[in-house]
C-alpha cells in the first residue's frame, strides 16, 4: 500500500505559518530579544527563508504588530456593523467589550501588541502604534459617543491589556485586592481570559 501522498504547502501558506510563528516568538521575548533565526526555528524553517520573505526583523515585527492592531479594529467594526448602535446603551458597549475580551484570549496577539507599544521609541514601531490606535478610535466614533467616552473605553482595554500581561486573572486569589480589581475590571468577559 503507498502511503498517502504529501501536498506542497502554497507560499501563502508557508507565509501564514511564518507570521504566526513570528507571532509566538515575539510575544515570547519581544522586539529586542527575537531575532529571525528564533522565528524559523519555531515555524521549523530556515533563517535565510525568513529574510526572503520579509526582509528584515523589523518589516516581519511591523506587519505581525500590524496584523495585531488590525484585528481590534476589525472585531469593533464588526459590532458596529450588526445593527444600530447605542453608545448610551450599556448593553451595546458591553457587546463591544465582549468582542475585545475574546481577543484578549489570545494571549500571543496581546503581547505582540504591549511589545509594539514599549517598541515604540523605534520609529517605525511607533508610527504603526500611532496609526493603529488611531485607526482604531475612527472606527470607534463610528458608533457614536463622545471623544472622552471612546477615550475611557480604550483605558479600559488598556487596563485589561496590562492585567492579562502581568497574568492577574490566574493570580488573583480570592479576599485579595487583585482579585477585586480584576473581577471589576473584565467584569461577565472574566472566564474568557482565564485559563
Amino acid at each position: 500500500m503507498n502511503p498517502a501522498p504529501q501536498t506542497r504547502m502554497g507560499a501563502d501558506e508557508r507565509r501564514d505559518l511564518v507570521l504566526a510563528a513570528a507571532t509566538r516568538a515575539f510575544a515570547r521575548s519581544g522586539y529586542a530579544g527575537t531575532s529571525t533565526g528564533a522565528v524559523a526555528k519555531e515555524a521549523g524553517v530556515s533563517q535565510p527563508y525568513v529574510v526572503r520573505i520579509f526582509g528584515s526583523k523589523l518589516d516581519l515585527f511591523l506587519e505581525v504588530f500590524t496584523r495585531a492592531t488590525g484585528r481590534i479594529g476589525a472585531a469593533f467594526a464588526e459590532v458596529l456593523a450588526e445593527g444600530d448602535f447605542d453608545p448610551t446603551s450599556e448593553e451595546d458597549r458591553d457587546r463591544l467589550g465582549l468582542a475585545y475580551a475574546e481577543l484578549l484570549a489570545d494571549r500571543d496577539f496581546l503581547l505582540v501588541m504591549m511589545h509594539g507599544f514599549t517598541a515604540s521609541g523605534i520609529p517605525e514601531v511607533g508610527a504603526a502604534a500611532r496609526d493603529g490606535m488611531g485607526r482604531i478610535f475612527e472606527i470607534l466614533r463610528g458608533g457614536g459617543g463622545t471623544d472622552e467616552e471612546i477615550r475611557d473605553f480604550i483605558a479600559k482595554g488598556m487596563l485589561l491589556n496590562v492585567m492579562i500581561a502581568m497574568r492577574a486573572p490566574e493570580h488573583a486569589h480570592e479576599g485579595d485586592s487583585l482579585a477585586t480589581l480584576t473581577r471589576c475590571a473584565f467584569g461577565d468577559a472574566l472566564p474568557l481570559v482565564t485559563p
